[in-house]
């Protein structure tokens, strides 16, 4: 596999990569990636927990197989206030969160640029599977979707600025699927070559729920009740925390017909049931809304909008839709077709064309 060098790599900085390593294959083939491609590695592995042993043993063994040089950093403190704490106020309003989308700009790429500058790299790197190109059009840097569709994580870094994008290397581009990227770590004889993907919520052990999660930081489940559309009550539930919308199974209610979780209001501790047609919208709404650069922003705050691609969620598909930017923060995008479910807390995120063009915070 070769790797599809971004254009920010034609600026004479220097070849220093500071390139964040976990440990895991991803990380580990864009190594071997970057050194193939002449430049000096230097790993980065941080722990979000403050106690990750075995993931920094593997981290550390595999700087060692590599021959690079490995940074390694505990972020715990930090961890703790900007995601974990967002994470379980956010359960606890009714909302959903995607923690690795208030990760990556606050803590994974901030702290893999501070570390590059103390250590004189110009360049940052992850093994994330998508692109970092330079439009002339827009004079902007953006990420751009990575060539195997199914493991695309363009979603999960619209966050992200022009000063990380401008250093930024995604050596896996152009990978056309993950045993490619298995089959060349293999075929360097790394011992990680068949590492699990690792898990949904990196916190989190595998071996509890994250509302067992939430409970050890007191973060109680108080039960409510289940309504209908004009507030009829309907039964008992077991904690807001416990549901999402768009959600079926694990209800612990029988209506007699299939029941969906439409909205969860915090202040009343209801959940709103209702039919698979309820999670149908057209419009969605969401705060916290950022563009990759600033004429996209200016077009979305026009009368007419800017026309994009948007998804509602990491797994979904984009959809032909308009966004508009009011001058209260929030950003209205309206679809071609009714999207199902749009969940509070999750991301709505655009695109033009194969650009990743900005997205926010689903209200």
């Amino acid at each position: 596999m070769q790797m599809r060098m971004s254009m920010n790599t034609k600026i004479s900085k220097n070849n220093r990569v500071m390139l964040g390593l976990s440990g895991g294959v991803d990380s580990t083939a864009a190594v071997l990636l970057l050194k193939k491609a002449g430049y000096e590695v230097t790993g980065y592995y941080f722990d979000v927990t403050g106690n990750n042993e075995e993931a920094k043993a593997s981290a550390e063994k595999a700087a060692e197989k590599l021959g690079i040089e490995l940074i390694c950093e505990d972020v715990s403190a930090d961890f703790e206030k900007c995601v974990i704490d967002n994470f379980c106020r956010e359960y606890a309003a009714g909302r959903t969160p995607n923690p690795c989308v208030v990760c990556n700009p606050n803590i994974k790429f901030k702290k893999l640029k501070e570390a590059a500058d103390r250590a004189g790299a110009y360049y940052i790197a992850t093994g994330h599977y998508a692109d970092v190109v330079y439009s002339e059009d827009y004079g902007a840097y953006f990420i751009k979707k990575g060539a195997d569709e199914k493991k695309d994580q363009s979603y999960m870094l619209y966050r992200l600025g022009q000063d990380v994008l401008s250093r930024l290397i995604l050596p896996l581009a152009n990978a056309e699927n993950k045993e490619s990227v298995r089959a060349m770590v293999r075929d360097n004889d790394i011992f990680n070559a068949d590492a699990p993907d690792s898990q949904e919520i990196c916190f989190i052990d595998e071996n509890i729920t994250y509302r067992d999660f939430l409970a050890k930081r007191g973060f109680v489940c108080r039960k409510g009740n289940f309504v209908d559309s004009d507030g009829n009550v309907l039964g008992e539930h077991s904690g807001i925390m416990n549901y999402t919308v768009g959600q079926r199974k694990g209800l612990g209610i029988a209506l007699g017909k299939p029941a969906f979780v439409v909205k969860i209001n915090a202040e009343t501790g209801e959940v709103v049931l209702g039919e698979n047609e309820d999670l149908f919208s057209r419009e969605v709404k969401s705060s916290d809304t950022v563009f990759t650069c600033e004429k996209m922003r200016t077009q979305a705050a026009s009368p007419s909008g800017l026309s994009i691609k948007a998804k509602i969620r990491y797994a979904s598909k984009p959809a032909d839709a308009v966004v508009r930017l009011h001058e209260n923060g929030i950003a209205v995008t309206t679809f071609t077709k009714p999207q199902r479910a749009a969940t509070p807390g999750q991301s709505i995120v655009f695109y033009r064309g194969e650009l990743l063009a900005g997205g926010g915070v689903i209200k």
